[in-house]
């Protein structure tokens, strides 16, 4: 069960879900689209008719903004981070309605967006960041959020597709 409160003229979200997914999109990654241990939030709810007739639904139980989770520090247990990952797409391109697209201080908010992730995930949490280098390489993301991951695996037809796991240690 969620509810809202406000607090400092922010609304604040009380959750006992112990998974966060700031970036569901059409929630494509997940086996179960309404999987009631996520927090399933994305910054749009739209639905779109794609070319080859299939809808396109991007219906998340919040609509947020990942540079600024409207969570407590320390809520979550499990992050699935996967954010637009192109910079240079048309804005009603069916890849942008699909995927999204990073604005232009993209940096700020690939920095941003890690950091309320690690912010608002448990000690002893895990964080998987999907990443694809169409247009991004990884090392440049690397080097924005300024840590490495625990580990990871690349993937996808072209091997572009990266998943990070990083790791949020408990204090000694």
């Amino acid at each position: 069960m969620s509810q809202t409160l406000n607090n400092m003229n922010d609304s604040v979200i009380i959750t006992d879900k112990p998974i966060l997914d700031p970036c569901c999109g059409s929630k494509m990654m997940w086996f179960d689209k309404n999987n009631p241990n996520v927090m399933f939030g994305d910054i749009r709810t739209e639905e779109h008719i794609l070319c080859d007739g299939r809808t396109l639904s991007i219906t998340p139980d919040i609509e947020m903004d990942f540079t600024k989770l409207p969570f407590l520090d320390e809520t979550f247990y499990l992050i699935a981070w996967d954010p637009p990952h192109m910079n240079k797409l048309g804005k009603t391109s069916w890849m942008a309605k699909k995927y999204g697209v990073l604005t232009y201080h993209w940096r700020h908010d690939i920095k941003q967006g890690f950091d309320e992730c690690m912010r608002v995930l448990r000690p002893g949490g895990t964080l998987i960041f999907k990443w694809n280098e169409s247009q991004i390489k990884i090392s440049e993301i690397k080097e924005i959020i300024g840590i490495e991951p625990t580990f990871g695996h690349t993937t996808g037809r072209q091997a572009k597709t990266i998943f990070m796991t990083f790791f949020k240690p408990i204090a000694a």
